[in-house]
């Protein structure tokens, strides 16, 4: 799929997610309720199953109140299973086994929780993890910032659907090469809380969301998942359909207005 409309924003998280757009030119749709305005309406999803499932015996809270949303409502996945390509070491790199046995291992935790699914190609898939030092980051005044050693990106765009278009997104993780062993793995659960929606940050060193890194990481806690399945619980224009007007024909998705979405 080539990107054919980009837009970079980073968001104020400690760490840096950012977005640009991809767009593909659709055909004509009809939203009741928001054709008049051009804007698209904010409507929760239904969660996935094994999301939906879940339930904390020991209610041990969650950190909601942390996650703030987008212009577009929360960042949430509508078509299942999301896709993930884990870029794929050489077997003679030293560092190869780490990377594509511990990668895969944390793919597989969240996937208990949430549907994901593996791909061979980055073409198209809906979450790609690259073993790459974080892109550079700039100051408001141009300074050249600390290098992070992960980073999640998120591009909002739109994407084709039975003769219409409908606001979507993708995303990308960079892990950088020089992590290993358990941290990798502690920062690849991490940056993948933040691609499954988790825009914000625990203040609790059990979370897998835990702001700062910590000697003992730990797994996908119970209040990861009530935060993650109290996001999927909210109202989003992402997933849903654009109106097709005059005016959302001029527009890019991601300046296309969402009503009934949380304010940020």
């Amino acid at each position: 799929m080539s990107w054919l409309r980009k837009k970079t924003a980073i968001a104020a998280l400690a760490v840096a997610l950012v977005c640009w757009s991809w767009a593909i030119a659709a055909a004509a749709l009809r939203v009741p309720g928001s054709e008049a305005s051009g804007a698209i309406v904010a409507r929760p999803h239904p969660l996935p199953p094994a999301l939906a499932g879940w339930h904390d015996d020991g209610e041990g809270g969650d950190y909601f109140s942390e996650v703030v949303p987008l212009d577009v409502g929360y960042l949430v996945w509508s078509r299942f299973p999301v896709t993930v390509y884990i870029e794929p070491l050489a077997p003679n790199l030293p560092r190869s086994r780490d990377w594509n046995e511990g990668v895969g291992e944390v793919v597989a935790e969240w996937s208990a929780y949430f549907p994901l699914t593996l791909v061979g190609d980055p073409e198209g898939a809906d979450i790609t993890i690259w073993s790459r030092r974080p892109p550079v980051r700039l100051s408001p005044t141009g300074e050249l910032l600390r290098a992070r050693s992960a980073q999640t990106r998120y591009q909002i765009g739109d994407r084709p659907d039975s003769g219409r278009r409908l606001l979507a997104h993708h995303c990308e993780i960079f892990l950088s090469p020089t992590q290993t062993g358990d941290y990798l793995k502690a920062a690849a659960r991490h940056e993948l809380g933040h691609a499954l929606g988790i825009w914000g940050h625990s203040d609790r060193p059990s979370d897998v969301m835990y702001f700062s890194q910590v000697s003992r990481p730990p797994g996908i806690s119970p209040r990861d998942l009530n935060t993650l399945q109290q996001i999927y619980r909210q109202p989003t224009c992402v997933g849903w359909p654009i109106p097709d007007t005059p005016t959302t024909r001029q527009l890019r998705p991601w300046e296309i207005p969402c009503q009934g979405h949380p304010t940020p």
